[in-house]
């Protein structure tokens, strides 16, 4: 008879799981899928000799196949790097670095976040799509040709873009295709990405007319805004589309999968999801003690965006903690019950993090800039990519001056209590370290502060009591499994 607070031991030995497994690609498609010769060449031209090959997890059955034929064609000894340390769109460059490398190759789908230390080459998933059926779904959409339209889409589906605009301009006199663009001079320019320098957007036309976002360009017409496009998304629902959705949020969005091959306009209320990220902001607005995550060790940037924002939740009248902790999950935060809310520093597409089943919220950079910066307000702009609150970014707000700031209250939205603004501005600020993720408190100010939350908790843990407690002789202790000991039930 099974035990009512227990599943039965054959029936979990017996149990059938199905698993969806990825075949491996025929060896004769491993050049066009891989793109094993401009790979090779862009190996082989730069003299490399130990090449870092990142897959995501979908992809590692091809990873031995690959790495065997890259080495059979080129002079160099080949990494595989599987389980990436934080997203798989980004670039590891960290695990590259364990290993020595002086090159990476970034296999899959991709955020296009910039990152500076090695040379860079992106070979993206050529996943099919067919094209008339696509066409078809987006003249269903859109009935009007003189609509003004922006094509995106994820990046597994470049190759097939061109093609598709053939398809429809003759009709949409109006539409608009972006391009990919990678920043930096180490990366790999091939196929259809293009290396964006550091005037690209400003080249022969307006400042406001060019939009650079997130690897993608693309012109506007001149007197035109990005308010008055529609914008047409080819890939599966996920983190670029949502990503784009929060980002230009005055724009109507719909869709085209691939997959299931059915094209739709997008009915996820942007405004209900700003304001969930509203209620995020208040929660920060109320937290004492903050968690600074640091979601990426890539990413082009990311020790300054650190610099500002621990000076910000300063200047606030707050204290932070920082971890690093690699892939995030529920169990990892909820060990850290002192912070009152996380700040995640991720690329634009890992950074809005759904944590509904998260004990405490964690909110992005920007949000937390809204909360503790008086002169950013909130607004209709959200913004993902967290380079533009850096000095010289397009949403960069400088913080007000200390004696400009006055020790206002205000009351909490979600609370109803006061609360103050400055209490800890007269406390010296830590001193910066630029070559180190790991920034030591010199002030100690958060230990204290995790001592004095110690010191108020039911339960501290385990007792020392050094010298308290008598030496004995180790003894025999219980054999099996936590699940059926072979002593239990019997009397000992």
């Amino acid at each position: 008879m099974a035990d009512a607070f227990s599943s039965s031991s054959e029936t979990v030995i017996q149990r059938v799981v199905e698993v969806s497994v990825k075949t491996n690609t025929p060896l004769d498609k491993l050049e066009e899928l891989y793109q094993i010769k401009s790979t090779c060449d862009f190996i082989s031209e730069r003299h490399f000799e130990k090449v870092a090959l990142q897959f995501p997890d979908e992809l590692l059955v091809d990873s031995v196949a690959v790495a065997v034929a890259i080495e059979r064609n080129c002079n160099a000894k080949t990494y595989i790097l599987g389980d990436t340390s934080y997203g798989s769109c980004c670039v590891d460059e960290v695990a590259a670095e364990h290993v020595g490398a002086d090159c990476i190759v970034h296999y899959g789908s991709a955020c296009l976040s910039p990152s500076k230390r090695l040379p860079l080459m992106y070979v993206f998933e050529r996943r099919p799509v067919d094209l008339e059926k696509c066409a078809s779904a987006f003249r269903e959409l859109y009935p009007d040709t003189q609509s003004h339209i922006i094509l995106l889409y994820d990046v597994s589906y470049v190759h097939a873009m061109n093609d598709l605009l053939t398809l429809l301009s003759p009709e949409y006199p109006n539409l608009v295709i972006s391009e990919l663009v990678v920043e930096g001079e180490q990366c790999y320019s091939h196929g259809w990405i293009k290396r964006q320098h550091d005037d690209t957007c400003l080249s022969e036309q307006d400042k406001n007319q060019v939009i650079c976002q997130f690897g993608r360009q693309f012109a506007l017409k001149s007197g035109s805004s990005i308010m008055d496009y529609s914008m047409f998304y080819v890939g599966q629902e996920g983190a670029t589309l949502r990503n784009f959705m929060m980002t230009w949020n005055r724009c109507s969005f719909c869709s085209f999968d691939p997959i299931t091959m059915i094209g739709r306009t997008e009915s996820v209320s942007i405004n209900r999801a700003l304001m969930k990220r509203y209620y995020a902001i208040e929660r920060a607005k109320d937290a004492n003690v903050v968690g600074i995550l640091v979601g990426t060790l890539g990413m082009a940037d990311y020790l300054t965006i650190i610099q500002q924002l621990k000076e910000t939740i300063r200047r606030a009248g707050k204290k932070s903690y920082m971890f690093a902790m690699g892939k995030l999950n529920v169990p990892k935060l909820a060990n850290f019950l002192e912070i009152d809310i996380f700040v995640l520093i991720a690329c634009p597409e890992n950074s809005l993090l759904d944590s509904s089943e998260f004990y405490k919220p964690v909110v992005t950079p920007f949000e937390m800039e809204v909360a503790c910066n008086k002169k950013r307000e909130w607004s209709e702009e959200y913004v993902t990519d967290f380079r533009h609150l850096l000095p010289g970014g397009q949403s960069h707000v400088p913080l007000a001056d200390q004696q400009q700031e006055d020790d206002d209250t205000d009351v909490s939205l979600i609370t109803g209590a006061l609360r103050s603004q400055n209490l800890l501005i007269s406390e010296p600020a830590e001193s910066s370290c630029g070559s180190s993720v790991v920034l030591r408190n010199q002030t100690l100010t958060v230990a204290n502060s995790a001592a004095s939350f110690l010191a108020e908790r039911s339960w501290r843990g385990l007792e020392q009591k050094l010298g308290e407690t008598p030496v004995v002789k180790a003894g025999k202790g219980r054999r099996g499994i936590a699940i059926a000991y072979e002593e239990e039930g019997t009397s000992s």
